[in-house]
């Protein structure tokens, strides 16, 4: 049994001097029963990781934890006070909404208006993608979720994680829990703990160490709620588009239209007051810059690509520097721009990072944040990034790289 010990709320001056703990705890080690939402636990030292870790969100401090796409960083979701703390530490605008995650069908009735009725939309979202990288847009009980949380909106945005780790902190703590990306606001999203360490090292007490995320970007988030009854997509992410339109038209025999903001529709009042995060600031930049090379979409009218050897060579002038610099290259293993061997550059020093086959975005997705972490850790003066096909996880990856693009290039080979 946890207990309950309330301290004063930290203020982001106190947060920076605290130690931070990064606690292993083994999601092979973490079962769930389909017929209960409680966890069991065959280790001990994993229990132990997860109780210190609900201790703290009891206690109204936040912890990052790993979930499925992205490491989070938690608070109690019901708490005004506590869910501050995830704003200080992350340096995270007042006007940006928080994701509330469940644990269980339970707790997520628990937080819905009695008169809500769910459409038969949702319930075909849920059963095949909850647990999962789903987040789905409900009316929000202005009685029961704080008005931080929403950003004075008048819905809230709630999923179930599927890792087992974030899965049985939400259990044990007994309460939904508000995270974010455990991440200074505008960085790149962590995929590992030590992502995270690097970064908020000193402003929070506890990083539960659950291994690399599997899926790498943030969770998709869906609007279903408006009166046309067409399905939103406000941000792609974990769950492809492609897999949403499937599941509807298999259990739906009029299947809703779904629209994916910004590629099908523009909506300038919601990108004034988002509803859901990741659609009104910059996300996802490293220290460096980043250049996004365009190799396959045309260019806008009166724009000529560049020959790429003639793009390289030219870098080092651009950059201003008379050192020597360090230009990081992310490329898909087996593309043109992949494969191509990089030119030699009196001053200039290559660091490549793959970002897997053609193919497979499912690859590329999981490992876009790393290789951004990768080589800004590498100390990198420029990012390229190549542009990829915006079919299934590729329509997230190139969402978050041109959120993390301060230039774009066209090029051919």
């Amino acid at each position: 049994m946890l207990r309950t010990i309330f301290h004063p709320i930290l203020t982001q001056r106190q947060a920076a001097m605290l130690s931070t703990q990064v606690l292993a705890c083994d999601p092979t080690t973490i079962s769930f029963d389909s017929s209960s939402s409680q966890p069991k636990f065959s280790s001990q030292h994993s229990l132990d990781s997860l109780n210190l870790a609900a201790q703290n969100l009891i206690d109204l401090q936040p912890v990052a934890f790993p979930t499925e796409t992205v490491y989070g960083l938690g608070a109690l979701a019901l708490n005004s006070a506590a869910s501050s703390c995830i704003f200080a530490v992350k340096g995270r605008p007042p006007d940006n909404p928080l994701i509330v995650h469940v644990s269980s069908l339970d707790m997520l009735h628990s937080l819905l208006p009695s008169s809500f009725k769910m459409p038969k939309s949702y319930e075909l979202l849920m059963k095949r993608f909850w647990p999962g990288a789903l987040t789905l847009l409900f009316p929000s009980d202005p009685k029961v979720i704080p008005s931080i949380i929403t950003a004075n909106q008048p819905t809230v945005a709630i999923r179930m994680p599927s890792h087992p780790v974030a899965r049985a902190l939400i259990a044990l703590v007994n309460a939904p829990i508000a995270a974010p990306s455990a991440n200074s606001s505008g960085k790149p999203s962590p995929t590992t703990a030590e992502h995270v360490r690097r970064d908020l090292d000193g402003k929070l007490r506890v990083i539960l160490d659950g291994g690399a995320c599997g899926v790498g970007l943030e969770s998709t988030v869906v609007d279903g709620l408006q009166q046309d009854g067409k399905i939103r997509v406000l941000r792609p992410g974990g769950i492809t588009v492609e897999d949403i339109e499937q599941t509807l038209r298999h259990g739906h025999h009029d299947a809703p239209q779904v629209l994916v903001h910004r590629r099908d529709y523009r909506d300038e009042q919601l990108e004034a007051a988002p509803t859901t995060p990741g659609m009104k600031y910059r996300h996802y930049s490293p220290t460096a810059p980043v250049t996004l090379l365009m190799t396959s979409s045309p260019p806008p009218g009166g724009v000529v690509p560049s020959p790429i050897q003639s793009f390289f060579i030219s870098l080092k002038n651009e950059l201003h520097s008379s050192a020597s610099v360090k230009i990081g290259v992310l490329a898909l293993t087996d593309s043109a721009l992949g494969t191509l061997p990089l030119p030699v550059v009196s001053g200039v020093e290559w660091c490549r990072y793959a970002l897997g086959p053609v193919k497979d975005p499912s690859i590329t997705a999981q490992r876009l944040f790393d290789g951004l972490l990768t080589l800004d850790q590498r100390g990198v003066d420029m990012i390229l990034i190549e542009e990829v096909g915006e079919a299934n996880e590729g329509l997230a990856v190139m969402n978050r790289v041109r959120k993390a693009a301060s230039e774009l290039q066209w090029v051919t080979f």
